[in-house]
C-alpha cells in the first residue's frame, strides 16, 4: 500500500563540516530500496577508503519497516544512532545518511562524538533538500475540440495538475489529480462534460508538491 504523501530529500548530496580539527562529510540520498541504500553506503566507504570512520544510517519502506545504523568502529551509540535519529526526527523516509570523519587528533569524548556525528548528517541532509512527494493518479481525459475550453477554464479554477495535453482528431488532457481524490475527480469531469468525455485511469506516481 503506497503512501498517499512522505517527506524524503531531492537529491544526492554533500557537505563538510570541521569540529576540533576532524573533518566530518555528511551525505544524504534518497533510495528506494534497503539494497538501494546498502549500495550508496558501500559506494562512500569505497570513495574514502582511507577515512577514520564511515558512520551511516537509513530508513526505508512505507512504514519505516527497514532501518539500520552503523557505528562504523566509533563507540557504540555515539555515530549511527544519532544519525538515524536525524533522519527520525526530521520525519524522512526513504533516505540514506553517511558521515564520514578524518580524524584530527582531538579526542571529542563521547557526548562529543554524537554532536559531531548529529551536525554532519543535520548537513548532509540540509544539503540534499527536504521535499514531500504527494501520490498522484493519472486520469486522461478524452473530448471533442468544442469541450476543450470550458475543460480548460474548470481544471485551470480547480487547480488540478496537469501532464500535458494532446491535439488529434479529439483533445486528451492528461491529469494528475492526487491519488486518493481521484474517483471523485472522475465523477466531477463526467459531470462537468455531460458524460461526454472518454476517461481512462492510468497508474499512480509521486510527484513534489508545490512543483
Amino acid at each position: 500500500m503506497k503512501l498517499d504523501r512522505y517527506k524524503t530529500v531531492r537529491r544526492r548530496s554533500e557537505a563538510e563540516i570541521v569540529i576540533k580539527k576532524s573533518r566530518f562529510i555528511g551525505y544524504a540520498k534518497p533510495v528506494e530500496t534497503e539494497e538501494e541504500a546498502i549500495a550508496f553506503i558501500q559506494e562512500i566507504k569505497q570513495l574514502h577508503k582511507q577515512a577514520t570512520h564511515n558512520c551511516s544510517a537509513y530508513i526505508v519502506g512505507e512504514r519505516d519497516q527497514f532501518q539500520k545504523a552503523s557505528d562504523d568502529g566509533e563507540p557504540s551509540g555515539t555515530a549511527g544512532k544519532p544519525i538515524l535519529e536525524v533522519i527520525k526526527h526530521k520525519g524522512l523516509k526513504n533516505v540514506a545518511v553517511v558521515v564520514t570523519r578524518y580524524f584530527g587528533g582531538i579526542m571529542l569524548g563521547a557526548g562529543g562524538l554524537v554532536r559531531a556525528y548529529t551536525d554532519g548528517a543535520v548537513a548532509g541532509i540540509e544539503a540534499a533538500d527536504e521535499i514531500v512527494n504527494v501520490l498522484h493518479r493519472e486520469v486522461l481525459v478524452d473530448v471533442d475540440y468544442t469541450w476543450y475550453g470550458k475543460l480548460e477554464n474548470v481544471l485551470h479554477g480547480k487547480g488540478t495538475r496537469l501532464g500535458g495535453t494532446e491535439f488529434t482528431d479529439r483533445v486528451i488532457v492528461r491529469c494528475l489529480p492526487e491519488a486518493p481524490q481521484a474517483e471523485a475527480f472522475v465523477d466531477w469531469i463526467t459531470d462537468v462534460t455531460q458524460g461526454q468525455a472518454v476517461i481512462t485511469v492510468g497508474e499512480d506516481a509521486y510527484y513534489i508538491e508545490g512543483e
